[in-house]
């Protein structure tokens, strides 16, 4: 055998050689579950399957307010027992998937707020995506049940897969003209009626009625909330003019009184989304505005076995409170795991994960992060260009980030599309999903764009994101693109090499992906006919993609049958 190195592959050979004695056992048969190489399925729990007509409408709320456009941002039906139904099915294990994002499960404001800010106040937008918490202490209606999201959780855990959930101490919910008139916070001008809150109104000033809310001794008031102000400092701005809690605060405050007269009034008649541990939260000493949060937060782990959790608006919060977060989560974990011997994830032994959004976040190690708990940020300069010609640089500087750092560490988190771009165009899905589901580090799909899901006329509102939040559209399936996903990704899954190995680029197309003793062989655009390297791997190979198999000859294999865009090489078992 003649297998050549070339020059560029020389120091990630080093680095290969020097990490992989560092890293635990692990083999492609049966490959252990690691953060740091995860395929994470990021779902907007409203938006992916409506399993249980019944809880559409909760609340008061209003669904349907005529157009595709004003709809945008109102409940849709989305909900536990639909994503139970498609796991039950097998859709996230046929991806490959290691992780479930499901967006945050807390009782979310009951109105809605301008859309498109508010200025131009184009559609109602609710908070159908859980980023606009009114009550840590129960589950939104809209979504389900308690019930419903243990049996979810218990599920995926089942298959092997973790859940996220988004986790937020930075603010609360925006009020909303129902809920100041269902709760009793505020009134509303010109509004006394829950069916005039909930109507789309244009003509009340909302920036000014919300000013007001802030000396309101029924609503959060100025003891939990900072003064609407844009600063320099991250850590005293209030971003898009959220109610800000003040994280720096250390002095106890008592629950917010609506509160307090919300759950007096609700009684037991809500205990199928809420349970006694949590209740008997509501009753805690008080303490500070960001460590209440945190002890909700962390109830939600200790009751059902959350894995991990992507941190809203990261750099905005002091990195000593994330820190706070991360340990009573892991706390809480460890508690769930005792007490739940039965669970096959009561075995598993990984500290809660925790990624966030930071302000044009890179691969780049953030220590003062890292140090609370972190383990990457997302990662926002992914290519999304499909470029098949250039991602093999991309990839390298991937997988050397990674084999630098010692003990725990810092890795990629990347994604080609989310909750607020869709920065991938349609007309090469195929390519970017290549490129993407076979890079080193952890990698987020975001729902639906395994089958190109497609957009709303809320693409011509100014808010465009609204329109990459759109449906799962079941009843329009694209086979070719959801099989290449699957096989990219059930391959990903069953070798470490590719998320976490060393490369060693073998030729323009082609790298070899080494960990431990997994070894792989990735060939882009590979032709019929041509000699493709494939390293140090010996033998009879097998490419994945086609299932066909293949002796190594002098270092190379032949393939014989068409393999589209990439080959992808493991030795044959």
């Amino acid at each position: 055998m003649n297998t050549k190195i070339t020059p560029w592959a020389f120091v990630s050979l080093l680095l290969c050689s020097c990490a992989a004695k560092q890293q635990p056992v692990d083999s492609p048969s049966s490959p252990t579950f690691s953060w740091d190489k995860a395929t994470v399925y990021f779902l907007i729990t409203d938006r992916f399957c409506n399993g249980d007509s019944t809880n559409d409408i909760q609340y008061g709320r209003c669904v349907d307010y005529g157009s595709e456009r004003l709809n945008a941002a109102t409940f849709h039906g989305g909900d536990y027992a639909g994503i139970i139904q498609k796991a039950k099915e097998g859709y996230f294990t046929q991806l490959g998937i290691d992780a479930v994002w499901l967006t945050d499960p807390y009782e979310q404001i009951h109105g809605w707020v301008p859309g498109s800010g508010w200025v131009h106040n184009e559609f109602p937008h609710f908070g159908y995506h859980g980023y606009y918490p009114l009550d840590y202490t129960q589950m939104d209606k809209n979504y389900g049940t308690i019930e419903e999201y243990r049996t979810l959780i218990n599920l995926l855990h089942s298959q092997g897969i973790r859940v996220m959930s988004g986790a937020n101490i930075n603010d609360c919910g925006y009020p909303t003209f129902l809920d100041a008139i269902q709760q009793g916070y505020a009134t509303v001008p010109g509004i006394t009626t829950e069916a005039e809150a909930i109507k789309h109104n244009k003509e009340i000033d909302y920036n000014a009625w919300l000013a007001s809310l802030y000396d309101s001794p029924e609503w959060f008031t100025r003891q939990w909330l900072r003064e609407p102000a844009e600063s320099s400092d991250f850590f005293k701005t209030t971003l898009y003019g959220l109610p800000d809690y003040l994280s720096e605060k250390t002095e106890p405050v008592d629950i917010p009184l609506f509160l307090q007269k919300k759950w007096q009034r609700e009684g037991n008649e809500n205990d199928a989304w809420t349970w006694p541990a949590m209740k008997a939260l509501r009753q805690a000493s008080p303490v500070s505005p960001c460590e209440q949060v945190i002890r909700f937060i962390a109830a939600w782990v200790e009751e059902f076995g959350l894995d991990g959790f992507r941190c809203d608006v990261v750099q905005y919060v002091e990195p000593e409170r994330w820190g706070q977060l991360h340990r009573a989560c892991n706390e809480a974990l460890t508690r769930w795991r005792k007490n739940h011997p039965e669970d096959p994830a009561s075995k598993w032994t990984d500290e809660v994960m925790f990624t966030g959004d930071y302000e044009d976040a890179f691969i780049t190690r953030i220590p003062s992060l890292e140090k609370q708990g972190f383990g990457s940020m997302v990662n926002m300069m992914f290519p999304k260009d499909g470029n098949l010609d250039n991602i093999i640089g991309v990839w390298q500087q991937y997988a050397d980030s990674m084999q630098t750092w010692q003990g725990k560490p810092w890795y990629p988190f990347s994604y080609l599309n989310n909750a607020y771009f869709r920065e991938t165009s349609a007309d090469n899905a195929e390519a970017c999903a290549t490129t993407f589901l076979l890079s080193p580090g952890a990698i987020q799909i975001f729902y639906g764009d395994e089958v190109n899901r497609p957009m709303t006329d809320a693409i011509n509102n100014v808010d465009r994101a609204q329109a990459f939040r759109s449906d799962y559209r079941w009843d329009l399936p694209n086979p070719e693109l959801l099989s290449h996903y699957q096989r990219l990704g059930q391959f990903r899954q069953r070798h470490a090499a590719v998320g976490k190995g060393c490369q060693q680029q073998l030729d323009a197309k082609t790298v070899l992906r080494t960990y431990l003793h997994d070894n792989v062989v990735i060939s882009l655009e590979p032709q019929v006919g041509e000699p493709i390297p494939v390293g140090t791997l010996v033998g009879k190979l097998r490419n994945a993609y086609t299932g066909e198999v293949v002796e190594v000859t002098d270092g190379h294999i032949i393939l014989t049958q068409p393999s589209g865009q990439v080959a992808l090489i493991e030795p044959l078992i």
